[in-house]
């Protein structure tokens, strides 16, 4: 049987999950208003924080597979709680980079959105 904070949390994984999914592989090359720095891809994004292109695309497997674990953890619940937990820092990271380059606060807002959407899934 499935209890109301069970599909709380899978609510919020495949919010997440498929959250990641669209931006790291149908968005990466695209424009959007939360880049940082205005950036018109992923990779410009990167560079506008200082990071090389190796760090965009560890940051970026990373993602996928917290997507993915996300995604099997509707099955396998074992697998929430450490891909929640890496998400966390890895949503941190991007908060704190939007901070570095002092983006308006705005540009910030999906960072924050997925901060807690994971913290959320953490204490879950």
């Amino acid at each position: 049987m499935i209890l109301p904070m069970e599909y709380v949390r899978i609510a919020l994984q495949v919010i997440v999950a498929f959250g990641l999914l669209n931006v790291w592989l149908l968005r990466s090359s695209k424009s959007t208003r939360y880049r940082g720095k205005a950036a018109a891809s992923m990779r410009e994004e990167f560079a506008a924080y200082g990071l090389p292109v190796g760090v965009m695309r560890v940051v970026g497997i990373l993602k996928i597979a917290v997507a993915l674990a996300l995604l099997l953890g509707i099955w396998m619940p074992g697998l929430v709680f450490p891909a929640a937990t890496l998400f966390v820092f890895l949503m941190t990271g991007a908060f704190l980079m939007h901070v570095k380059v002092k983006d308006p606060f705005e540009r910030s807002i999906p960072s924050l959105l997925m901060l807690g959407m994971g913290i959320a899934l953490v204490v879950l």
